[in-house]
């Protein structure tokens, strides 16, 4: 017996290191997952990107280890799989060969341990493959462009830069760009670049992990900013670091908080932002993805209009679809999937740091008083026409992209709406379906236009042209889409609720030559923003490389 015991004890315990080396990398692997793939992968159904159940015994492990480190090498090289997913999905998934060696196999190994979920049955096959057919034509019209500067790189983990919002300083009349990273630039009339503000100086919790839109979101300056000095913007922290003014539930899990902070400059004229700040609010999300990606204020109102002084937030789902909590946004009391409207310097809201608008919707009936509007996925961008009017652009989920004219009290439909389209909360937000014979009781509103992913994968929302140097633009609202890169353009004159605009595209030029993003980025992602400066000449922005170019006339 003593023969056997000794070796019986040996493989007992390697079999238990086994097992505990195992369930750390799994562990590990969930890990990665969360931080690098959820935003677009899940194991339920297919959502940015295809849904990851069930891959083992079907998908070879070193193919999947290959398409993490550089995917699109895969589908260049015409590998069949990775060439059938970039065709239904329509965009590169980015390469992460910055991952530690081991992350990628961690991963894979707790991929592989999901199952295929359930099949959603015979009703998903009856939504829309290609609910718009109709494409988006070419204007005739090109764009000439010219290049201003490229952003210094801050050298991050996720990338080197992360160019995002653009604005302008309404004394200086600098542009005033900002980077997700943290960091919020000043571009004078030389295009020299001087560093106005790094928000991980002043917040030892400030996180731009794992990406995807976290960090530095937005930033808007006080209409009387010359006066009182008020400045404002918006990051993430990470779980719980203060108590929010929004929750949703103790039992779920909170990925991020985004917070609203109020500055008082020292000197509203400075180069480098010195001042005090007060935290105005601070809300839960479920996940990293659909945050507080805008604020802003009405350009056009003047003192003592109604709307005058009042901060407009743009809030998104975050990301509580893909987790399938779609009670989050579907719900006039809670503040996500919404446009909120405040007065910062009012002091009668639930928190006692801003104060609740009396004209708001909600006031005085069910629905959070903070509520403008709802019914959004992702209000990534909100601008005002000079008529008055407001358009807010909404990143949809599988297909529809689209833009709305904000009004208050009305509900834009998502999470049961996608655009012009229905959705089956019990089957897949991933499908829709036509609207409903009694859709017309639901009351629901719909885009101004709207294009599907034939066209383009994200919206990227812009501005009504109101410079002087290309008079062809005016009386447009000019716009874009985020992968692709692609530049639209609606006539003001046919923006109106109850039908769609007719979209149409600009060609790009430089230098007098055609020009594409691919020849000028050297890649297929573009990750385009659009800006404004005080003249209202516009500028797009490829976050991909930071380059920041400006249209110019073609004289």
């Amino acid at each position: 017996m003593k023969i056997f015991t000794l070796p019986l004890a040996i493989f007992l315990f390697v079999f238990s290191i086994s097992i505990t080396v195992h369930s750390q990398n799994l562990s590990r692997g969930a890990q990665v997952f969360d931080q690098n793939c959820a935003n677009c992968h899940n194991f339920k159904e297919d959502g940015i990107g295809p849904q990851l159940g069930g891959l083992k015994g079907i998908v070879d492990k070193k193919y999947l280890l290959e398409f993490i480190k550089n995917p699109k090498a895969l589908i260049d090289a015409n590998v069949a799989r990775a060439q059938d997913k970039y065709k239904k999905f329509k965009s590169y998934m980015p390469g992460f060969s910055h991952l530690d060696p081991q992350d990628p196999q961690d991963v894979i190994a707790y991929i592989l341990e999901k199952p295929r979920p359930k099949n959603l049955g015979n009703k998903a096959s009856l939504g829309l493959e290609n609910p718009i057919p109709e494409g988006i034509p070419f204007s005739g019209e090109k764009l000439t462009i010219k290049k201003i500067l490229k952003f210094p790189y801050i050298h991050t983990p996720q990338l080197n830069t992360r160019i995002n919002k653009m604005s302008f300083h309404p004394i200086t009349q600098e542009r005033v760009i900002s980077d997700l990273q943290g960091k919020i630039y000043l571009l004078d009339s030389q295009n020299q670049l001087t560093e106005f503000l790094d928000m991980g100086k002043h917040f030892p919790h400030f996180t731009n992990k794992p990406g995807m839109a976290t960090g530095l979101g937005s930033f808007a300056f006080h209409p009387l900013f010359a006066q009182n000095k008020l400045f404002y913007t918006t990051h993430s922290e990470p779980e719980v670091k203060g108590i929010s003014d929004f929750t949703y539930g103790d039992s779920l899990r909170v990925k991020l908080q985004w917070i609203i902070t109020e500055w008082t400059l020292d000197d509203p004229n400075a180069k480098v932002l010195s001042g005090k700040s007060r935290e105005v609010m601070r809300v839960n999300v479920i996940d990293q993805i659909h945050g507080m990606q805008e604020i802003c204020f009405n350009p056009y109102a003047k003192m003592g209009d109604p709307d005058f002084g009042l901060l407009y937030i743009g809030l998104g789902d975050g990301g509580a679809l893909e987790q399938r909590r779609g009670f989050i946004p579907n719900n006039s009391e809670h503040a996500w999937g919404k446009v909120l409207r405040i007065d910062p310097l009012g002091r009668n809201s639930q928190n006692g740091k801003y104060g609740i608008p009396a004209s708001n919707p909600f006031v005085g009936k069910k629905g959070l008083d903070e509520v403008f509007a709802q019914g959004f996925r992702n209000p990534n961008r909100i601008s005002w026409l000079k008529d008055g009017r407001v358009i807010v652009s909404n990143i949809g989920q599988r297909n529809i992209e689209s833009l709305y004219l904000l009004k208050a009290g009305k509900n834009y439909g998502w999470p049961l709406r996608e655009g012009t389209f229905a959705i089956d909360s019990t089957l897949s937000t991933n499908t829709v379906f036509p609207l409903p014979k009694n859709d017309a009781k639901m009351g629901y509103t719909y885009p101004i236009a709207q294009f599907d992913h034939d066209e383009g994968n994200a919206i990227m929302g812009g501005f009504e042209y109101t410079g002087k140097a290309v008079p062809s633009l005016q009386g447009k609202y000019i716009f874009g889409e985020i992968v692709r890169g692609r530049i639209f353009y609606i006539p003001i004159s046919e923006i109106k609720v109850g039908s769609q605009a007719r979209i149409r595209e600009f060609h790009l030029q430089m230098d007098g030559k055609p020009v594409t993003w691919k020849d000028l980025i050297q890649g297929n992602k573009v990750d385009l923003r659009l800006g404004q400066d005080a003249q209202g000449e516009i500028y797009i922005i490829t976050k991909t490389d930071g380059m920041l170019y400006q249209i110019v006339s073609s004289k």
